[in-house]
């Protein structure tokens, strides 16, 4: 079950993947602009931010497989509609940017109620191989998705590049249907108190205070390093001046990199303490994007800037594998849906 449920997914994400390369090509392109660049990062996380709490509590109180689906098919039908827009013209750059933060809402839904579903199929004793698992498959989906991105780019209208995210969306959400998840008991038919219940997932969270203090650095190091991925476009069409194949290409070995770690926690590698390696991966994030930002804007710079996004990609999963499988194994079942949005 473990592994039809993140195979479709995987083909979900592929399209996705691809029309969000497209989209951030198209914008970077059209205006050359950081600050354009950057409120189309901002506006994908604020949703997120603002939704996550109530996000949460609704993952735990409702089937989180319904969730899952309605959230997959919320993203296809909001790029359906965009495939509508795009068919009667050039659109707005703001428009773009509107349908990245609705895309932001609907993954505030989707990946936590998706996290919570796999130890309730998986084992505690092997929830850190099935995410080495999970984010091989999706780290296969992420190099695919910038190249057939960057070729649908090349020879469709983005009405057809559009269509794509629909078709992963409706194939991963009938397949998911399909599948029987074991639900958690819960005995509380109170109305929601959306507060309370936020605050009952975040005493989960700091309950084990070692997990807390990791969760806390994690987050003060992704204030820095998560406007990176808006700004990737930009380096490759405005900083290196290269195509989009190039870029297509950094987003292809920051995969690999991200693939690679993964088949070897899902295969040989054994994690005894799994906040430690993460403390190494978010290190390993750091040096790789220091290295990145010291290189010059030559040609021979672009391709050791591809070689460490490289170590990027891998020091990511070196530091989320074993995180999210420490989270799957210590948080309580019926408030892993409220840690997984607050984290």
């Amino acid at each position: 079950k473990f592994f039809h449920i993140t195979a479709v997914q995987t083909i979900s994400l592929i399209g996705s993947s691809a029309v969000q390369f497209a989209l951030i090509w198209w914008l970077a392109s059209e205006t050359d602009s950081p600050m354009m660049m950057a409120m189309a990062g901002l506006v994908a996380f604020i949703p997120q931010i603002i939704l996550g709490p109530f996000a949460g509590v609704w993952v735990d109180r409702w089937k989180r497989k319904t969730v899952a689906i309605c959230a997959d098919l919320f993203l296809g039908v909001v790029a359906l509609a965009f495939a509508g827009v795009f068919a009667l013209g050039s659109p707005p750059y703001w428009t773009v940017c509107l349908v990245l933060g609705i895309r932001g809402a609907g993954g505030g839904f989707h990946t936590p109620a998706i996290q919570a579903i796999i130890p309730q199929l998986v084992p505690p004793d092997h929830l850190i191989r099935a995410n080495g698992w999970s984010q091989f498959l999706q780290s296969g989906a992420f190099m695919l998705g910038p190249v057939l991105g960057a070729a649908l780019y090349a020879a469709c209208p983005m009405p057809i590049i559009l269509l794509t995210d629909m078709l992963g969306a409706v194939i991963a959400s009938g397949a998911l249907a399909m599948v029987k998840i074991p639900e958690i008991e819960r005995t509380d038919a109170r109305l929601p108190n959306f507060l309370e219940e936020f605050k009952e997932g975040f005493r989960a969270l700091h309950a084990d205070r070692q997990l807390f203090a990791l969760a806390l650095c994690a987050g003060l190091c992704m204030v820095f390093f998560l406007p990176l991925s808006s700004y990737y476009p930009l380096m490759a069409s405005s900083y290196f001046a290269v195509s989009a194949w190039h870029g297509s290409v950094v987003e292809l070995v920051y995969a690999a990199g991200m693939m690679i770690t993964a088949f070897l926690f899902g295969s040989v590698l054994k994690v005894k303490r799994p906040l430690h390696v993460a403390y190494l991966g978010l290190v390993g994030m750091g040096v790789s994007s220091l290295a990145c930002g010291l290189l010059p804007s030559h040609m021979w710079a672009y391709w050791v800037f591809a070689a460490a996004c490289f170590f990027m990609g891998a020091s990511g999963n070196v530091y989320g594998i074993p995180f999210m499988a420490y989270l799957q194994q210590t948080i309580p079942p019926e408030s892993q849906g409220r840690v997984f949005s607050m984290i």
